[in-house]
């Protein structure tokens, strides 16, 4: 396993990070437990969760999992949505963060947590507040780093700006969504990234398994995120999703590879990329992710697939200067 550091942290991971959304949900404890101990030899030390998953069964899980060598890993975990029907039970406040984390640690039987992710942009709370609660949470050692997940590029620059400004903890790690249907982070998020030196760990690497062979433009499967959560749904709605995710699936096949171990192999080859996330309902899924670790993702090959789907319009209007011409 060749280990990767997280931004200008000094913080050492696996190339793949295993995310456990399915944690106490679509794998039961023990598919759970099967899972973690094959990433665990497969040499997987980054672990992703979040106080939301099943309800904080997730936390629970991975926290007993990790009992037994809490020094040998990295977790993350989040907050943001609701956890409580009181009106305070979400958000990004110093008031929710402390609380939160606190059940978070109780669940997870640890005394800190490597990164800390706030899950998404919090339109009540001013940004000022945010980072100040965060940076007493890693003063107080609970975190060691802040992270941000579904914010803009435009919102995580001004968070580092306050923190640069009042001497505080920046975010050191960024949490998109990123697949070959959905890339529009290489507008302006993974750029920010590089020119920052944050770590990048991208989520749906394999488009709510849309990637994975199971979808075309006249094909679905019985089950599946998709098909079953109107969320996913929504989300990979259009038609030229679809029409992607054909011209992907035969291309994997005339090169004798699954399509989910490419959709990972080349999200794993951008070079602002730290870590994809992947996740899995059983160990079969899983596998199929693992064996991305193998592929010789050239530069070519890359471009390769980069072309079978639309590359996003830059973040400025000049589209000219794209192609090379001068004012």
């Amino acid at each position: 396993m060749n280990y990767v550091t997280v931004g200008s942290t000094g913080v050492r991971v696996s190339p793949l990070c295993f995310g456990t959304m399915s944690f106490g949900g679509d794998a039961d404890e023990d598919m759970s437990g099967q899972m973690y101990r094959r990433v665990r030899d497969a040499g997987i030390n980054f672990f992703d969760c979040a106080n939301g998953y099943s309800g904080g069964e997730a936390e629970r899980i991975l926290g007993k999992l990790i009992a037994g060598s809490r020094d040998e890993v990295v977790i993350t975990s989040k907050a943001y949505f609701p956890t409580g029907a009181d009106t305070n039970a979400r958000g990004l406040s110093r008031r929710h963060l402390t609380r939160a984390l606190d059940a978070s640690l109780e669940r997870m039987g640890t005394d800190r947590l490597d990164f800390y992710f706030v899950h998404a942009f919090d339109n009540d709370t001013p940004i000022e507040e945010t980072v100040e609660a965060l940076d007493h949470l890693r003063r107080q050692g609970k975190i060691l780093y802040p992270a941000v997940s579904n914010w803009a590029a435009w919102q995580i620059a001004t968070a580092l700006g306050v923190s640069a400004r009042e001497h505080l903890a920046r975010f050191a790690l960024v949490q998109p969504m990123y697949n070959l249907v959905r890339r529009q982070a290489e507008v302006e998020i993974l750029p920010l990234a590089r020119a920052e030196n944050l770590g990048v760990i991208p989520y749906s690497p394999l488009g709510g398994g849309l990637l994975t062979g199971k979808y075309g433009t006249g094909k679905r499967p019985g089950t599946g995120r998709i098909v079953e959560n109107d969320r996913y749904t929504a989300r990979y709605s259009l038609d030229s999703d679809y029409e992607t995710a054909d011209r992907f699936t035969a291309f994997a096949a005339d090169r004798g590879v699954k399509p989910a171990t490419l959709a990972v192999a080349w999200i794993m080859a951008n070079p602002a990329i730290t870590a994809p996330i992947i996740g899995a309902r059983n160990l079969t899924q899983l596998e199929d992710s693992l064996d991305a670790l193998d592929v010789d993702m050239t530069p070519e090959l890359r471009e390769q697939v980069s072309a079978l789907s639309p590359t996003p319009p830059p973040a400025t209007d000049r589209t000219e200067t794209q192609r090379g011409l001068s004012d």
